[in-house]
């Protein structure tokens, strides 16, 4: 541990002296730009509760991170990489993981992008309707900074834009479900507790390419998109080998289609936003397969304000409403429990600046009238200098029942403390 924390300070003092040295170098230096950071981050579980054969006990994440982002431009094409380097205290090993590598160029009014990169869509706030790209829960639920949240894609990206309208349009050859916490490491809800498990993505064949697009421009002052997709559902359905008594259990990904809609801008003393998507279970439109999701209509509607310096709120109602919902009752396995056909779902953003907006205090709350479950983020963060913060970020869950999404997690209860030194 010592020998890394030492590479890694010397990591940071070689990047600082190359950045001097730059400014003294040739016009092609100039075009090179490093950045990064040296992070801590650990999250311990607070209520005493454990899965059965935990990994890592009550510690569901702990690290040291060293990340470098590097990037090359010249005149019409530029290079990008951001690299991390941890070790993990969970499962005891040191890792590499590549957050983004990818060329871009410039042709005309276009820019392609290709390779692994961070693709964001929508409007809301923690909640995603057209952002179909990946995500990571785990990271997420556990007190990881929010930027974790975003799986990298390894995808093909076209911007292309005139003065009324502008598009981009993403091919993914190579599927990446969410990622879902560990059933390791979270208690959580399992239908089929202690059944072997195996997962089926789809083929990497050409036919299996995701296809997304967005269409957006400024329409009476409203930033407007329209959104198309034609892919799979990330998180998994569950299809076992028998209803009564199953032996095994596959993870699939339905096929999905998308189509959507959103809009933001200024009204009503503040930012007002919607957004809009009809999800189409192309495999099972009818509804009458328990083991694949049904097609839903999905509805948000955001408000934020600031009503005094530095403090800002924010609301959210969102909806799921699922379509052929006796279809769906009619095949529900006994015993299983059954989703509302209208799901909804409220949050709250609180945010107070203090000491000249050094110090963040902040709740994040989500919170199911249907579901009767809830799930509260509060944090607080204080940047010790322009390069150096700290932040304290809990993570509580709750409701009626052990079953719902935010439900199950009740026992998981956590604190997570985050150092980071940017460069």
């Amino acid at each position: 541990m010592l020998r890394l924390v030492i590479f890694l300070a010397s990591v940071v003092l070689w990047v600082h002296s190359s950045r001097s040295l730059s400014h003294a170098s040739d016009v092609s230096a100039e075009n090179l730009s490093i950045h990064g950071f040296l992070q801590a981050n650990y999250d311990m579980r607070v209520t005493g509760q454990q899965p059965s054969n935990p990994q890592g006990g009550d510690l569901l994440f702990g690290e040291e991170r060293f990340q470098l982002r590097l990037g090359y431009s010249k005149e019409k094409f530029r290079l990008f990489t951001r690299t991390d380097l941890f070790y993990d205290h969970v499962d005891n090993r040191p890792g590499f993981e590549s957050r983004e590598a990818y060329a871009e160029g410039t042709v005309g009014s276009s820019d392609l992008r290709a390779g692994r990169q961070i693709l964001i869509w929508g409007v809301g706030d923690y909640l995603f309707i057209n952002d179909i790209f990946a995500k990571d829960w785990g990271a997420f639920f556990s007190g990881r900074p929010v930027e974790y949240l975003r799986v990298p894609q390894n995808a093909a990206k076209l911007d292309w834009g005139t003065t009324a309208v502008s598009a981009e349009i993403v091919a993914i050859p190579f599927f990446q479900e969410d990622k879902l916490p560990s059933r390791s490491s979270f208690v959580q809800f399992d239908p089929f507790s202690g059944v072997a498990r195996t997962t089926q993505q789809p083929a990497m064949e050409f036919q299996n390419t995701e296809l997304a697009a967005r269409f957006y421009g400024t329409t009476w002052g409203f930033d407007t998109a329209l959104y198309l997709y034609r892919g799979f559902f990330r998180m998994p359905a569950l299809q076992p080998n028998s209803m009564t008594a199953p032996t095994l259990v596959t993870e699939t990904f339905p096929r999905l289609a998308v189509y959507g809609a959103s809009t933001r801008g200024n009204a009503l003393g503040g930012v007002v936003s919607a957004e809009v998507g009809f999800y189409d279970s192309l495999n099972d439109q009818a509804g009458h397969n328990p083991a694949i999701p049904n097609s839903s209509f999905r509805y948000l509607a955001g408000y934020q304000q600031q009503p005094w310096e530095d403090f800002t709120v924010g609301l959210q109602y969102y909806g799921e409403l699922m379509f052929h919902y006796d279809a769906y009752r009619a095949t529900l396995p006994s015993g299983f429990p059954s989703q509302d056909q209208h799901r909804q779902l409220m949050t709250l953003r609180l945010t107070q600046l203090f000491w000249n907006q050094t110090l963040r205090v902040g709740l994040f709350a989500f919170y199911s009238p249907t579901d009767q479950d809830y799930y509260l983020i509060p944090e607080v963060r204080y940047s010790i200098s322009d390069n150096l913060w700290v932040s304290a970020t809990g993570n509580v869950f709750g409701g009626r029942r052990t079953t719902t999404f935010f439900g199950q997690f009740g026992a998981n209860d956590n604190l997570a403390v985050t150092v980071r030194y940017e460069f």
